[in-house]
């Protein structure tokens, strides 16, 4: 069985022909000059990975006043990806076959377990105005 689902690793990974980088926010940084406050991040993992998009894979929320149709796709990284987690934030850093896809941002909302997997598939959404 460890041969065989090897074997389904490699096959998986040899399709994820795009680059991204999965990170968290940990806290924030104020510059003393500008008072400019931006986030700070730990690199949760960075490398290969596919994205794909399943049939039904929109909705629409209303935090407050504005209107956000909030696009769901599926983040497939190798298996030794590990310790992601919900509301992490995913940058896609390369793209080989989609141009549209590189510097997309998503923010993981599912992960998926299981036995005998090939790859780790992690539920994303991005929001769109």
């Amino acid at each position: 069985m460890d041969a065989l689902l090897g074997r389904g690793r490699a096959m998986a990974e040899r399709l994820m022909a795009d680059e991204c980088l999965i990170r968290r926010r940990t806290g924030e940084a104020t510059d003393p000059t500008t008072g400019e406050v931006t986030p700070t991040y730990a690199t949760v993992y960075e490398g290969r990975c596919r994205v794909q998009q399943p049939t039904s894979a929109a909705r629409e929320e209303t935090p407050g006043q504005a209107m956000l149709l909030m696009l769901r796709f599926e983040l497939q990284v190798p298996i030794a990806a590990t310790g992601i987690a919900a509301d992490d934030e995913v940058l896609l850093t390369a793209s080989a076959h989609d141009p549209d896809l590189l510097g997309r941002e998503f923010v993981v909302r599912g992960l998926s377990h299981k036995t005998h997997p090939v790859m780790r598939r992690v539920e994303v959404e991005e929001p769109t105005s």
